[in-house]
């Protein structure tokens, strides 16, 4: 209990140390250098391809075909980065870090070079599965080793540099991707992942190999990652039917087949979630519903942002990309701004502020489209950008320092997957939400602003638990001390 009372209540006086180690400096001095470049180049590689593949696809298929399958490249590519950050910790226990990253991140290298030498959009679609077999354990396990290698106070630091890094590829990622693929070919494009890799190898050379003595005692749970994955990938695939009827129903058996998942789960010997997930007994319980939500509610912004300001302010791409960007902007300046807060009593209070201010970014934008105002939209998506950036470093810091140490790694591992996980449901039900509004390509612009308005309004509702969730956590903390 001595260690939750120091993620919780940790002194002001760390943060004006005049140490070195309180320093962003410190992030890349000899101690944790590799490791911290690895940690950047990881999550710029997963957030590079997600915009690489979104500016590049469409060439593809003007050249090899394959139109009708498009949507499957990214539907597919994320149901298996889910479903492999599921499986990460037990990788990580039988291989060791050093070894799950490696051998991960050649899976992500083959599937790049398939997808760059596809002949056909089925092989550009197997590539991109490879892809997200690789990116989704890189990513879970370097969430695993945050706790393990940097102490407490540098924790949000890390969080913050990602987001800068998440930000710049969300600028980036689409202008270098774009250039290259109008210079040279969507081929090439591609192919930017090698030497990205290749540097990301070099500095997972870095990582000391953990855990190796436990690999005959941990089973890869197939069945249930199997179950996982058809989950997921009917959830996915139902935004693909404009059938109602069948939307529904893929929707409604994937959420049953998540139920089933945890149902089983909880009963294995060897679980893939830590023990006492989304349940009330336990603080982490209380918190992972508020990684989960958080995404889940602000998962309309992903499917109907930028369609609103092309199709509703007529704006062009670039300007309205631009304006969909805000988000990932305003996170990164706040998360840089709230790094150096030492005060437990600040960073509890910034938790659950920040899940109120992505509540009020949420019903604003929905204002903002049902009654036109640009203004209260560029307000409205700073703040949600800044209700992440505010709070979520220190949420994902609490869960993983509350977690008992044989179970931290499945903690770890799980917050980056089910951050994933909420986008993906959040977008499905956001999708529920405005197609039963009457949004479609034909509908009437009325008719969009009506719906894509309901959908954000959607999202403000699914949020407020995670108001209540975040607040039951820490009070949870701090009667188990």
């Amino acid at each position: 209990m001595a260690e939750i009372q120091d993620v919780i209540d940790n002194s002001a006086s760390n943060s004006r140390s005049p140490s070195p180690a309180g320093h962003w400096r410190a992030l890349f001095g000899r101690q944790y250098l590799m490791t911290t470049l690895m940690l950047c180049i990881g999550v710029g590689l997963y957030a590079f391809n997600a915009f690489l593949v979104s500016t590049t696809l469409p060439s593809a298929v003007s050249e090899i075909g394959g139109a009708r399958l498009l949507p499957w490249a990214s539907t597919l590519y994320l149901a298996a980065s889910i479903v492999a950050g599921a499986s990460a910790a037990t990788l990580k226990s039988r291989m060791g870090a050093r070894n799950a990253l490696i051998g991960t991140t050649i899976v992500f290298l083959l599937g790049t070079l398939l997808a760059a030498h596809a002949s056909s959009i089925a092989g550009v679609i197997v590539g991109r599965v490879l892809q997200g077999l690789g990116e989704g354990v890189v990513a879970a396990v370097c969430y695993m080793l945050i706790p393990e290698i940097y102490p407490r106070h540098l924790i949000p630091k890390v969080f913050g540099l990602e987001a800068c890094v998440w930000a710049l590829a969300a600028f980036g990622g689409p202008v270098l991707a774009g250039i290259v693929t109008e210079t040279i070919s969507w081929r090439a494009a591609f192919l930017i992942n090698i030497p990205i890799v290749a540097i990301f190898l070099a500095t997972a050379l870095s990582v000391p190999t953990q855990h190796a003595a436990q690999a005959l005692k941990t089973a890869i749970p197939a069945s249930r990652l199997t179950l996982l994955l058809f989950a997921f990938i009917l959830l996915l695939a139902a935004n693909l039917t404009p059938l109602t009827i069948s939307r529904n129903t893929m929707i409604g058996l994937s959420m049953a087949a998540l139920v089933l998942f945890v149902v089983l789960d909880k009963s294995a010997l060897e679980s893939i979630l830590p023990r006492g997930a989304f349940s009330s007994a336990t603080a982490v319980g209380f918190g992972l519903w508020s990684v989960l939500l958080m995404p889940f509610a602000q998962a309309s912004s992903g499917v109907y942002l930028v369609y609103s300001l092309q199709h509703l302010w007529h704006m062009g791409p670039t300007t309205a990309g631009t304006m969909g960007a805000l988000i990932a902007l305003s996170w990164s300046a706040t998360a840089i701004g709230v790094a150096n807060i030492g005060s437990g009593r600040m960073q509890k209070a910034l938790i659950v502020a920040s899940v109120a201010v992505e509540a009020c970014g949420l019903a604003g934008v929905a204002f903002a489209i049902l009654h036109p105002s640009l203004p209260l939209l560029t307000l409205s998506l700073i703040a949600i950008g800044a209700a992440f950036g505010m709070g979520w470093s220190f949420l994902n810091q609490t869960l993983m320092m509350a977690s008992p140490d044989g179970e931290r790694d499945k903690t770890s591992s799980l917050l980056p997957t089910l951050q994933s996980a909420g986008y993906a449901l959040g977008a499905a039900f956001a999708g529920l939400v405005a197609n039963s509004v009457g949004f479609s390509e034909t509908a009437t612009d009325l008719v969009v602003r009506q719906a894509v308005s309901i959908s954000f309004f959607f999202g403000f509702i699914a949020v407020l638990p995670a108001i209540a969730t975040s607040g039951l956590m820490l009070l949870k903390l701090q009667t188990d001390k």
